[in-house]
C-alpha cells in the first residue's frame, strides 16, 4: 500500500479509535483568550457565555458539564450521526472492543435521525442469540423510551454487568414493536473464523476489522491455501465495519499490483487513491457473501474485492456507509470522534446511504426474518397475541403445521406438544422459557443447514 497513515472507520459500538491521533486538553479561559487576542474573536461569545453563567447563575455551576455540554453541542451541530463527543468512561468503552472483550449484549449501534438502529449482532452474541437484527431501530430500555437520546446514552443503559439482563423494546419494519430480555454476556473480540467444506471449498467469516483481524485473515488464508481448496467463501454478512486500514490489508492480499483498492475524498474535494503493492495476490477462485448488515470497512472490502480483483459478490444489498471518522482524545480521557473523508470504490462510487449490489442476488428463507420469541414469556392455550402469532410461525417453519392467526387453540398445543416430545422436553403443551429457547436454537440450525447464500456461493465454486 502507499498510504500507511491509521485512518478509522468508526460505526458506534465498536471501538475503532486511531491511537495516533491526539489533542491536548486545555481550559476554555486559556483556549478562548488565547484565540480572542489572536485569529478568532469570535469565540468571545463563547468565552462570555461561560463566564457569566460561571458568575452570575443563581446556583452553583458545574464547569466540566458545562464544558462537555459546550462541546456536544457542537459536534451535534454538525447534524452527522458518525461525529460525537465522548466522555472518558464512552471512550473507554470503545477502547475496549477494539483490543479485548467488554460485557454487554453485543451489538453495533448507530444513530440517524434522532434514533438509534443495529447495524449488526455481533457473531455468537446475547443479541444474536436473542433474534436483534440489522435496521431494528432502540425504542425502549427497561421499559423506559430513549427517544432523543445518543448512541452513547443508549449503550451506557444496555451495557452492564455479565450475568444481568436487559430489557430492549425495538421497531422492526417502521410499524412492529418487540422487546427482548437479554442476558448480558462477556463478549469476546474473535472476528475470524475459518473451516472447510466435504468440497473442499474454504469458508472464512470475518464478524468485523480490529486490530488482529487482518493478520488472522492473513493466516487462515495460507492455512487453506496449504490445504489446497478449490475455492475461498469469504463471508462479510452481519459485519459492521471497524478499522479501515485492517481492511486495506486484507484487501490487498487478493488485489494485483497497481490498482486501486479504494479512494479517499478529502474536505476540498481532492482524492487520494490506496493502491496494491502486492505482485504475488491469492489467486484461489473466491466470491463474498454480502447482506444490509454489512458495513462501512466491511463495504470496502466487499467493492475492493469485486471491482479491483473481479471477485462476485453473492447475497443482498449493503448497508451503504461511506464515511470515514477518527478520535482525537483529551488529557482527561475523553475523545471527539468526527468524520474526516469520505471513501469511495476503486472505480470512485460513493456508497453511502446506497449500499453495494451483489453481484448475484440470493436471500435467505423467509423463516430467517422471524421475529423473536422471548423466554422470559409463557404462551398457553388460550392466550390471543402477537407472540403467539411468532411462536406458530417458528411451528411451521420447523415443520409443525398450525393456522398463524395469533389465537392458541387446541391444534397449537397438540402441536407443541409433538415438539416437545421430539425434542426431549416435558410435553405441556406450554411454551416457557426452556422450549422458547429450544425453537430458537433449532430455527437457527435450520438457517445455517438451508443457508442459500453459502450453498450458492459453494455451488458457483464447484462449476
Amino acid at each position: 500500500m502507499n498510504k500507511t497513515m491509521k485512518l478509522v472507520f468508526i460505526i458506534v459500538l465498536t471501538a475503532v479509535i486511531s491511537s495516533g491521533l491526539t489533542l491536548t486538553w486545555m481550559q476554555p479561559e486559556t483556549v478562548v483568550r488565547e484565540k480572542v487576542v489572536g485569529q478568532n474573536p469570535e469565540f468571545s461569545k463563547l468565552y462570555d457565555t461561560y463566564s457569566k453563567l460561571e458568575q452570575k447563575y443563581y446556583l452553583k455551576t458545574d464547569k466540566q458539564k458545562m464544558i462537555d455540554g459546550a462541546i456536544t453541542g457542537m459536534v451535534q451541530s454538525l447534524g452527522d450521526p458518525y461525529s460525537t463527543y465522548m466522555s472518558a468512561e464512552d471512550s473507554k468503552g470503545f477502547n475496549e472492543t477494539i483490543s479485548s472483550s467488554f460485557e454487554g449484549i453485543g451489538a453495533e449501534l448507530q444513530e440517524i435521525e434522532g434514533q438509534v438502529m443495529i447495524v449488526s449482532p455481533i457473531k455468537g452474541s446475547p443479541a444474536e442469540k436473542a433474534g436483534l437484527k440489522p435496521k431494528d431501530k432502540i425504542v425502549k430500555v427497561n421499559g423506559k423510551s430513549v427517544k432523543g437520546k445518543t448512541v452513547n446514552d443508549t449503550v451506557a443503559l444496555i451495557r452492564g454487568k455479565k450475568g444481568t439482563s436487559v430489557k430492549v423494546g425495538i421497531e422492526r419494519g417502521g410499524s412492529q414493536e418487540l422487546e427482548f430480555s437479554i442476558t448480558r454476556d462477556e463478549i469476546p473480540i474473535e472476528t475470524v473464523y475459518s473451516s472447510v467444506t466435504k468440497e473442499k471449498i474454504g469458508k472464512i467469516q470475518i464478524t468485523t476489522f480490529s486490530e488482529r483481524t487482518a493478520a488472522d485473515f492473513s493466516k487462515a488464508v495460507k492455512d487453506l491455501e496449504a490445504k489446497q481448496v478449490k475455492g475461498i467463501v469469504i463471508d462479510l454478512r452481519q459485519n459492521p465495519g471497524g478499522l479501515m486500514d485492517e481492511a486495506i490489508r486484507m484487501s490487498e492480499m487478493f488485489i494485483p499490483e497497481g490498482k486501486n483498492i479504494l479512494q479517499v475524498e478529502n474536505k476540498d474535494g481532492s482524492r487520494e487513491a490506496y493502491r496494491s503493492e502486492n505482485k504475488n495476490p491469492v489467486t484461489i477462485p473466491s466470491v463474498v457473501l454480502v447482506d444490509e448488515g454489512t458495513a462501512s470497512a466491511g463495504e470496502i472490502m466487499a467493492a475492493a474485492l469485486n471491482e479491483s480483483a473481479d471477485i462476485p459478490l453473492i447475497g443482498e444489498k449493503t448497508f451503504g456507509k461511506g464515511t470515514i471518522q477518527t478520535a482525537e482524545s483529551y488529557k482527561d480521557g475523553s475523545s471527539v470522534k468526527f468524520t474526516i473523508a469520505k471513501w469511495l470504490t476503486p472505480g470512485g462510487t460513493w456508497v453511502h446511504k446506497k449500499g453495494i449490489e451483489p453481484s448475484e442476488k440470493v436471500s435467505l428463507p423467509d423463516y430467517a426474518g422471524l421475529p423473536f420469541i422471548d423466554p422470559s414469556k409463557t404462551l398457553k392455550s388460550g392466550d390471543a397475541s402477537k407472540e403467539v402469532k411468532t411462536a406458530q410461525a417458528f411451528l411451521n417453519a420447523l415443520g409443525y403445521k398450525v393456522p398463524e392467526n395469533g389465537l392458541f387453540d387446541p391444534g397449537m398445543k397438540e402441536a407443541v406438544m409433538k415438539y416437545q416430545q421430539d425434542h426431549d422436553l416435558k410435553p405441556t403443551g406450554v411454551i416457557e422459557k426452556d422450549t422458547s429457547i429450544s425453537m430458537l436454537t433449532s430455527l437457527q440450525d435450520k438457517i445455517k443447514k438451508n443457508d442459500t447464500q453459502m450453498n450458492r456461493a459453494i455451488q458457483d465454486l464447484n462449476k
